[in-house]
């Protein structure tokens, strides 16, 4: 089964500026990182791989399909010995004398399919957090869409243990591609749930924060007034996908 998740109250970052909220992006870290402790559970166990990417539009080294393929490999082959020797494998086919040769993108992508195909491993979950941080171009490259065919190319590989989990903001060119491959989808845009434990977490990070903690009261509710009213504008879309192994 593959699951992939849209989320619109996304990671959760706040900037001040002279008292001001100058930003806010969504509140979502909450929600990844809770996904992704309770894989944690399973691969204690021995019953689950995890691989898992936050994407980051201040980070150049977390924003494109390259580095995005470069940290699942890593992460994956220091779980398991077959997948470890894959890797090392690739490593040896790319080394020319004493000088190493460019593996392209596609032979990173393929090296991870060839993980992702070996029988006999524990459910693989990847995690990418707020893809819509990744950005539509980079020069004259279309760096987002990229990743999305990269996406397409391990859904279409139908993989029976295979669990990608992605959380983003819901972009015109990310739903597209996501539901397309999805099974069903659930849009959860102004659920009371949803917007009551936003505006709960706000409030409790308003009321603890150090930083905050000289503000004049009506700052302080005007911060809570406008994120809750933000989040309520948000969307969540859940689309699974199920496979059945032949």
């Amino acid at each position: 089964m593959i699951t992939v998740s849209l989320a619109g109250a996304g990671k959760s970052v706040i900037w001040y500026d002279n008292l001001s909220i100058v930003r806010v992006h969504e509140l979502m870290l909450l929600a990844s990182s809770a996904i992704i402790e309770d894989i944690r559970i399973l691969q204690k166990s021995g019953l689950a791989s995890l691989a898992f990417f936050y994407c980051d539009f201040r980070d150049d080294q977390k924003k494109d399909r390259r580095q995005l393929l470069s940290s699942l490999l890593v992460q994956l082959s220091e779980q398991s010995d077959a997948y470890s020797a894959i890797l090392s494998k690739f490593y040896e086919a790319h080394l020319r004398g004493s000088q190493q040769s460019y593996a392209s993108d596609n032979d990173l992508a393929n090296c991870l399919k060839d993980m992702l195909k070996l029988p006999g491993q524990a459910a693989v979950h990847i995690v990418i957090d707020a893809l819509d941080e990744c950005p539509v171009t980079t020069g004259l490259v279309f760096t987002r869409k990229k990743v999305l065919e990269l996406l397409e190319e391990l859904v279409n590989l139908h993989i029976p243990n295979l669990r990608i989990c992605v959380t983003s903001r819901p972009e015109a060119d990310i739903v597209d591609v996501l539901e397309n491959v999805a099974f069903c989808s659930v849009s959860l845009h102004g659920e009371s749930g949803q917007v009551q434990d936003i505006a709960e977490y706000v409030r409790s990070f308003v009321h603890t924060s150090r930083e905050m903690r000289r503000w004049k009261a009506a700052d302080k509710q005007l911060v809570i007034d406008e994120l809750t009213n933000k989040a309520d504008g948000m969307c969540v879309i859940h689309a699974t996908i199920t496979h059945f192994a032949s």
